[in-house]
């Protein structure tokens, strides 16, 4: 019965990891007058203020009065659709039909401005391509792979770009110029603002699987923290063991014909066990330096310990940060196996050691 039940906890823990990761991306810092989903739309009779969208697609048919902030997915401003302040953009592609009265500023894997959109303001753009065929009233800065400019395309202002430029250069009213630091610099406004949403992003989704793992398996968690600081080496070399051997396994198994359902399966789980070793790892460190100054709150821990976590991501030096974030991987990891094989062996233990009740289909003497 016990095992049944840490099953069905561990089933909601992964089905809230899933949630989380397919719907909270979408919607945590979607606000266009309430509407949210992997698609927010602006139907075409509809007028909000402005639209700030993180994760999914971004549709605009009607009329957004001020600027429109979209991060991790395509935005598309419809031939109907008008923004009247500026787009920020940074994700897979921007296609713009209608009209944007301000600046457009976008990191993405695409740049379209066709026949029927104009852009009254500048453009700054660092994609894989852009096309232009409509009408952008200011300067264009543009670094891309091809820029492709189309007989119907128009910029009253000067281009600077980096990239293959291709098409109608006469459409450009101004001064042409190659500058290949566009390529590096461009749309450096959209660059922190997707990082740092990003990370608030993540941060939000681990506290709420940390928040569900020491709501469901306290003393479990207490065990994994207890781990790290009582055998750090040992939690650290177990880790270290599973994140080169599991992969070793799945490969040799994805060869086999047979195996590669198993492989796949196996990829997923290995990939959760790693994120859940990472959270364990932040709040096992953070409660051990918590305890040495008498602080023992396992919440306070956990919060410490991701926000901290969080925070290295942030360092100026990458390398010292990801140093640090691996060690913590390692002996969370590790911690985290050591508990879930000691759990294993002592269920097994128990279903040993359970008697053996009479045959009901054998008769007993009176």
């Amino acid at each position: 019965m016990c095992g049944t039940h840490s099953l069905s906890q561990l089933v909601v823990v992964v089905l809230v990891a899933l949630v989380a990761c397919s719907i909270v991306p979408a919607t945590a810092a979607a606000q266009t007058n309430g509407q949210t989903g992997g698609t927010v739309v602006v139907e075409e009779d509809e007028t909000v203020d402005s639209l700030e969208a993180f994760g999914g697609s971004v549709v605009v048919r009607g009329t957004v009065t001020g600027d429109v902030s979209a991060v991790g997915g395509d935005v598309r401003i419809e031939n109907t659709g008008e923004v009247g302040g500026d787009l920020e953009a940074a994700g897979g592609s921007v296609t713009i039909a209608g009209t944007v009265d301000g600046d457009v500023e976008t990191g993405a894997g695409s740049l379209t401005i066709t026949e029927s959109g104009t852009v009254g303001g500048t453009v700054m753009a660092g994609v894989g391509s852009a096309t232009i065929d409509g009408t952008i009233e200011g300067d264009a800065e543009i670094g891309a792979e091809t820029i492709r400019l189309g007989e119907s395309a128009s910029i009253a202002g000067d281009l600077r770009y980096d990239g293959d430029l291709e098409g109608n250069t006469d459409a450009v009213a101004g001064e042409i110029e190659e500058d290949a630091s566009l390529g590096v610099d461009v749309a450096p406004t959209i660059q922190p603002f997707a990082s740092w949403l990003f990370a608030a992003y993540v941060l939000a989704v681990n506290l709420l699987i940390g928040a569900l793992l020491l709501a469901l398996f306290p003393r479990f968690s207490d065990g994994v923290a207890d781990r790290v600081a009582s055998g750090p080496l040992r939690s650290g070399l177990v880790g270290l063991g599973v994140l080169v051997g599991v992969p070793v396994l799945l490969v040799a198994l994805a060869i086999t014909v047979v195996g590669i359902p198993l492989s796949l399966i196996g990829g997923f789980a290995f990939a959760l066990l790693l994120w859940i070793g990472v959270i364990y790892g932040r709040f096992a460190i953070a409660a051990w330096l918590l305890s040495l100054v008498g602080l023992g709150n396992r919440w306070l821990a956990l919060v410490v310990g991701l926000v901290a976590g969080a925070a290295l991501g942030r360092l100026p030096i990458p390398i010292v940060g990801d140093a640090i974030n691996l060690l913590v991987l390692l002996l969370g990891l590790g911690a985290l196996v050591r508990g879930l094989v000691g759990h294993w062996r002592a269920a097994r233990n128990r279903e040993q050691d359970r008697p053996v009740g009479p045959d009901p289909d054998e008769p007993t003497a009176d």
